[in-house]
């Protein structure tokens, strides 16, 4: 039974293949087209996981849309009658992009799914004719977190800017079926305040809110009192209603408007000007809100469900600062994020939705932890605590290419290369971490989801107190303030860090402990704003943020073999098994898919070793590299 899940039309389109119930494969349109965010049909997703699956459209059995688009088409005439006649600009923009494609999705996904055979061969073209279902977009967020979630029983919780009504959602997941038992509606949506502060900074919305969250920490939420007088209603159940004067995106082309400015002192920061610390104050005012509401969430939906268990999926459960805090709160026993937590997991929900909601099929236990991952489980497997592996596979579940590929294109372009056998690739790539070179890592299956997590990224000695403003500035191309994330062997992860369990997907935040953080030299509590960064923090400085968390993925060696060998490596080295791991991309650009968008992206910066599965290439070895024009107005900056 194969079951093809697509997520299209707003932002970050994707795909998801799903055989009898196991993720066959998953991955996101932006890193074909090498457009960041691209919401299009996800046609070259959708090829890739039907390549991977080994298939064509004609052996699709069912095909799942993330949304209802009948149901998001009626909010949207609402909102526009509710502000009428404001709002026209807004809705005669969106009104041509509806009427061409999203009201007839169904003849859409069909002209899409053909595959044409070339004239010169003949033949009939390959069509599906299926059924094609349509979940609410939050039950597929749901669907999408409890499913592949190593729960037996979970609570779930999702928060994203809007689907069709909803924006905030909690619910159970309990055998096979995910039961939502209630919601916030649009207008009033967490996502959609967080997403007015990302714009009124100065970042791009639906891509810069994780700068905003990365710029808090330089920040005093000085301005927590007047979000939450003016701005938010937030209750002690952590339901809450927005103030609707001081927000335009309901009948505007912006998110906020003239009396949100008035409030806060000014117009909002124009993109790319200095940044002052006024918006680091307003980033950490609001990530402050931001963690109090998901707190307040976080217990009125164990209160209400006596769930243990907590499952999250939005895009809101890409905060891993306000995860982390869910989580040292210890109002559960254990929280399991959806590493494509946004729309792009979508589309994973939908599949998951169809095989278990629609075709009635049992949910398998995962398999206990400490085993390998298999397809198959018995359903006898659960742990005592109802716990085991997920079955997100480490969330590899892109396309993987080849040596003989790779061999084949490095020879093409005459890129000179060393091949090395296993250990020895070990070896010699934990040597030039341990002597602080920069190394494009490209490995096996890229990650689903919006974290490099080991198979497309950037990786660097972590103890190095140079390396943050190199990444950043020379390689990234990138704010200076951005932090980095660590990756460590999931054995050490408790010596370095202030947590007690893995993180896999590096969607949770944990401090530095105490032991590797060095003294605060003379007058570093004076500095304030980016001057914050000048200040070593600790024995690993190049990973360790202003305020000494860290975003922390543990790499396994079930997951992630060969990664996990290269930080053990390290560590015997260095003393330390946690390198930088940042992802394979410059600003603006998607995370690399193709070994030529790799060679690209290193020749193009300074990175000073290039992996690509078993060949390491050295910068100083390779030919000029010649570009005409300005390459970095290739991508649009986020």
């Amino acid at each position: 039974m194969n079951i093809l899940g697509i997520s299209a039309f707003y932002h970050d389109s994707a795909a998801c293949l799903l055989r009898d119930g196991v993720i066959v494969a998953a991955a996101q349109e932006e890193r074909f087209t090498r457009k960041k965010h691209d919401p299009e049909f996800p046609r070259r997703a959708v090829a890739s996981c039907l390549k991977e699956g080994g298939i064509s459209v004609a052996d699709l059995d069912l095909v799942a849309f993330y949304d209802k688009p009948l149901l998001k088409f009626e909010r949207l005439l609402e909102t526009y009658l509710g502000y009428a006649p404001f709002g026209f600009r807004s809705f005669l923009t969106a009104m041509p992009l509806w009427l061409k494609q999203k009201l007839f999705l169904d003849d859409l996904i069909r002209k899409e799914l053909v595959i044409r055979p070339p004239e010169k061969e003949g033949g009939k073209a390959e069509v599906y004719e299926g059924k094609i279902l349509y979940p609410e977009h939050h039950e597929s967020h749901a669907a999408s977190a409890f499913f592949p979630s190593p729960f037996r029983e979970a609570a779930t919780l999702t928060a994203d800017g809007v689907g069709e009504w909803a924006t905030t959602s909690y619910g159970i997941g309990r055998e096979n079926r995910v039961s939502l038992l209630a919601e916030i509606r649009f207008p009033h949506s967490l996502g959609m305040l967080y997403s007015a502060f990302t714009y009124y900074t100065g970042f791009k919305v639906n891509s810069g809110e994780y700068k905003v969250m990365g710029l808090a920490p330089y920040g005093d939420p000085k301005y927590v009192d007047v979000i939450l007088e003016h701005l938010i209603d937030l209750r002690e159940d952590g339901s809450y209603r927005l103030n609707m004067e001081y927000f335009n995106y309901c009948q505007g082309l912006t998110m906020t408007n003239s009396k949100f400015a008035s409030l806060f002192g000014g117009p909002p920061r124009e993109p790319e000007t200095h940044l002052t610390q006024k918006e680091m104050d307003l980033a950490a005012s609001v990530q402050v809100v931001t963690e109090l509401a998901m707190v307040a969430m976080a217990r009125h939906v164990r209160k209400a469900t006596g769930q243990k268990h907590l499952v999250l999926a939005g895009g809101v459960a890409l905060n891993c600062v306000a995860n982390g805090r869910i989580l040292r709160e210890r109002i559960f026993d254990d929280i399991w994020i959806q590493p494509a937590a946004g729309d792009a997991g979508g589309a994973l929900g939908a599949a998951l939705v169809a095989w278990h909601h629609h075709l009635g099929h049992p949910r398998l236990a995962p398999p206990r932890r400490g085993s390998l991952v298999t397809e198959t489980a018995s359903t006898d497997e659960w742990d005592a605590d109802g716990r085991g592996l997920d079955r997100q596979q480490g969330s590899y579940l892109g396309p993987a290419h080849t040596n003989e590929e790779i061999e084949a294109l490095l020879r093409q372009i005459k890129a000179p290369f060393h091949r090395f056998a296993e250990r020895e690739l070990i070896e010699t790539s934990a040597d030039l971490i341990a002597s602080e070179k920069v190394i494009g890592w490209f490995q096996g299956r890229m990650e689903f989801g919006p974290r490099a997590l080991g198979n497309r990224s950037i990786i660097g000695d972590a103890r190095s107190s140079e390396m943050q403003s190199v990444m950043n500035l020379k390689i990234k191309f990138r704010e200076s303030f951005r932090p980095f994330a660590p990756s460590v062997i999931e054995e050490a992860v408790s010596d370095w860090f202030e947590i007690d369990r893995p993180s896999p997907y590096m969607l949770l935040t944990a401090d530095v402990r105490a032991e590797h953080r060095l003294p605060e030299p003379a007058g570093a509590d004076a500095l304030w704003g980016i001057e914050k960064l000048k200040v070593v923090r600790s024995k690993i400085p190049a990973i360790t943020h202003v305020d000494y968390s860290a975003r922390l993925q543990t790499v396994s060696r079930r997951d992630n073999p060969r990664y996990h060998a290269l930080i053990e490596a390290v560590g015997v080295r260095t003393g330390c098994p946690v390198i930088i791991n940042t992802s394979f991309n410059v600003r603006g650009e998607p995370i690399v898919e193709s070994p030529l968008d790799a060679y690209r992206c290193f020749m193009r910066t300074h990175i000073d070793v290039l992996v690509l599965n078993d060949f390491v290439l050295h910068k100083s070895e390779q030919p000029e590299w010649n570009e005409s024009g300005d390459w970095r107005k290739e991508f649009v900056l986020d």
